[in-house]
């Protein structure tokens, strides 16, 4: 691709993902609401980033969303344990890379959307996000620096729920609405099956 080219693609990645941060700010004030609210919206602007504007962007987005999360919501577990925060990110991150290795293969070279490997790729794709962090954050990091005297030991269970079922139901909800929105994007200038299928494209986000 020539100098001018490739700078339209770059200009197109950093717009895609700007636009789709910015989406993830705004549902992140709807978050002390119901995580079923923000949750769904952030899986689903990963799994958009990452097939459009490929995985390094996808990788960027897992780490700052749980940023602007703590900046907006000032959740007080993440204050009292500050570890939670590059967990929550490990597992944005695992979400994302299982997205590019097996999402992304199922949906390109003419496939149809909904099928039984991309059911399977979203599903396991879930599944992983919630496994990973379920043993990081729910098994290991809150019962080992959450205080036994402190109050939030008394939440412990839902605290516990909210990082590991929780977070695989959100994601694989995330899912069905990429399930949903998936095809009408297809047909505005934003996505192309280049960007999707095309292996050269998907290695170009390391230049």
């Amino acid at each position: 691709m020539n100098k001018d080219g490739s700078n339209l693609s770059l200009s197109k990645k950093i717009a895609i993902s700007a636009i789709l941060l910015a989406i993830c700010v705004v549902s992140q004030f709807f978050k002390n609401l119901s995580v079923y609210i923000t949750g769904p919206v952030i899986n689903l602007c990963l799994v958009l980033v990452t097939l459009t504007a490929g995985l390094v962007c996808g990788l960027i987005l897992s780490i700052i969303t749980p940023i602007t999360s703590f900046m907006i919501t000032g959740n007080p577990l993440m204050s009292a344990v500050p570890a939670i925060l590059p967990l929550i990110m490990l597992g944005n991150a695992v979400l994302v890379v299982m997205i590019h290795l097996f999402l992304r293969k199922t949906i390109s070279g003419g496939n149809k959307l909904i099928n039984p490997k991309s059911i399977a790729a979203a599903v396991l794709a879930s599944l992983v996000k919630g496994c990973v962090m379920g043993l990081t954050i729910s098994l290991w990091l809150l019962p080992t620096f959450i205080p036994v005297d402190s109050p939030l030991r008394g939440k412990m269970p839902v605290f516990q729920m909210t990082f590991s079922v929780v977070q695989f139901t959100t994601a694989l909800i995330g899912f069905v609405y990429f399930f949903i929105v998936w095809v009408p994007l297809k047909k505005t200038a934003i996505v192309s099956e280049s960007q999707v299928g095309d292996k050269n494209s998907a290695g170009s986000d390391n230049s």
